[in-house]
């Protein structure tokens, strides 16, 4: 939730009180966002009939739709002037302290009018290892289309800008280029999008591509929406309901076995909810343009 601050004046959609934090070790972070029903000012919109689209505070920003038949289809893609990163800028004193990226970010999302928070619990990861090619072929240079060849199943696994990138040349990517080299780059602030498999940036356009310029992959921090609580706990329910009908066979196990085997049932329990959930398609409240 956001504090008041004197002569500002806050968004629609802001809170009053910061959300609960939880920290999951030195890595990851967890915000409980309430009070924030929903839909937010930037999200993925669908007419039902297959086709999305990104809008931002009432601005359409991306458009798309399926090409193809079956499982294997393509997403094609085109998107329109006007994203807006929802962060202030980064200055080079903060760059250059020991801030902890996961609550900088996350109090500035919280404050910030123009973000995809909306109810729910959030994870905000730091993200140091990342697939071969993600951020070379998969990484989508070309403005204003894209073609995502969506593997079968939907996905995609790749990164998306939503505004054209600076040249490795920009005066503000050479200022970042020289952050890279000293290490003190600040994380590219990424979204999880469940029907994409992939990633879109939320902010850091011109630190990623410092970054690559510096033949380094960029610092990472990861947003992504968790599982609702009512939907892990009804995997948690199937778990142990498939656990007790084997309880015999487990019985008969060696000792050893048995116990790893009940260790790893309550680690898979354990992790349910912190695991990904699906990034909503709310509906498109006016008609799409094509």
């Amino acid at each position: 939730m956001i504090r008041c601050r004197e002569r500002e004046r806050l968004p629609e959609t802001g809170p009053l009180h910061r959300a609960p934090r939880e920290p999951l070790g030195p890595g990851r972070l967890v915000l409980t966002v309430r009070d924030r029903p929903g839909p937010p000012p930037l999200r993925f919109e669908t007419d039902g009939g297959g086709r999305i689209l990104l809008r931002q505070g009432g601005r359409p920003v991306l458009t798309g739709r399926h090409e193809g038949e079956g499982c294997c289809r393509d997403l094609l893609l085109h998107r329109l002037d006007g994203y807006r990163s929802p962060l202030p800028p980064l200055s080079a004193a903060l760059q250059r302290s020991p801030v902890n990226w996961r609550h900088q970010y996350a109090r500035r999302l919280e404050d910030a009018p123009e973000t995809p928070l909306h109810d729910g619990r959030w994870q905000l990861a730091r993200r140091e290892v990342f697939e071969p090619g993600i951020w070379g072929e998969d990484f989508v240079r070309e403005w204003p289309g894209a073609r995502l060849e969506l593997l079968c199943g939907g996905g995609w696994h790749g990164v998306l800008p939503l505004r054209p990138l600076s040249p490795p040349d920009a005066a503000r990517v050479k200022a970042y280029r020289k952050h890279a080299r000293e290490g003190t780059l600040a994380p590219v602030l990424l979204w999880w999008v469940s029907f994409l498999d992939g990633w879109v940036i939320l902010d850091g356009h011109d630190r990623a591509v410092a970054a690559l310029a510096e033949g380094r992959q960029p610092p990472c921090v990861e947003l992504t929406l968790l599982r609702d609580e009512a939907a892990w706990r009804r995997t948690a329910d199937e778990l142990t309901e498939a656990r007790e009908r084997d309880r015999e066979r487990l019985a008969a196990l060696p000792e050893r076995q048995r116990a790893a085997m009940e260790r790893g049932h309550g680690d898979i329990v354990a992790d349910l909810p912190y695991e990904a959930g699906p990034t909503p398609l709310w509906p498109a409240d006016v008609s799409m343009p094509r």
